[in-house]
């Protein structure tokens, strides 16, 4: 079992179906420690992946994924657009020309992605950042070797609660200092939905 262009394509429509359904929370966490404006920021983004990719024929999931990646970096403002297109990016250059994406493959996509998220965002695990659900999730599949749908969304879910408890070094958040504590990261969240969303495409391939 793996993800087909096909699969993926579906993976990208989730997540934005997810996003704009989720638009106004994401706000509502980025008002008391960032701008305000991440929800309406990545809606915006998604719904452009979803307007590019509908409109194109891929013969591969990593041709797929670049679109994804410059989409997002070319639309979504702040420092969001560059960090969650660096982790597109980076999986489309790790599934290596793939036109079918198993579990060894996404294992090593992801683990692309943390590391180039890292080195964009010059952060790493524990500083309140879209890291503290990523690098979990490239651990998570690390652990197991094939996918488990039921899990991914729960690791996911997690990973971002988690960040609740962390005070912020990195990024607007980081001026908020303890205040920041109490507060899911805005941008751990729309990781969730990622997750969340490629749960749901496995689950269906599944079936």
């Amino acid at each position: 079992m793996g993800l087909q262009v096909t699969e993926a394509v579906e993976w990208m429509e989730k997540i934005n179906e997810k996003i704009h359904t989720k638009k106004e929370y994401l706000t509502s966490l980025d008002q008391p420690i960032g701008d305000g404006d991440h929800g309406i920021n990545m809606a915006r983004g998604f719904k452009e992946v979803s307007n590019k990719i509908t409109k194109q024929e891929y013969e591969t999931v990593t041709d797929l994924l670049k679109d994804v990646a410059m989409t997002l970096m070319s639309k979504v403002g702040g420092a969001s657009g560059p960090l969650f297109g660096t982790a597109f990016l980076k999986m489309s250059l790790a599934a290596n020309g793939s036109d079918t994406i198993d579990h060894d493959n996404i294992t090593r996509m992801l683990e692309e992605a943390v590391n180039g998220v890292k080195q964009r965002g010059k952060a790493t695990e524990g500083e309140k950042t879209l890291i503290d659900v990523w690098s979990p999730m490239a651990e998570y599949f690390k652990k197991v070797d094939r996918f488990k749908a039921s899990e991914i969304a729960g690791e996911a879910k997690k990973a971002m609660e988690n960040t609740k408890d962390i005070m912020a070094t990195k990024g607007r958040a980081a001026y908020f200092k303890e205040k920041s504590i109490g507060h899911i990261d805005p941008g751990a969240a729309t990781s969730f939905y990622i997750f969340e969303a490629l749960s749901e495409v496995i689950e269906d391939g599944e079936e």
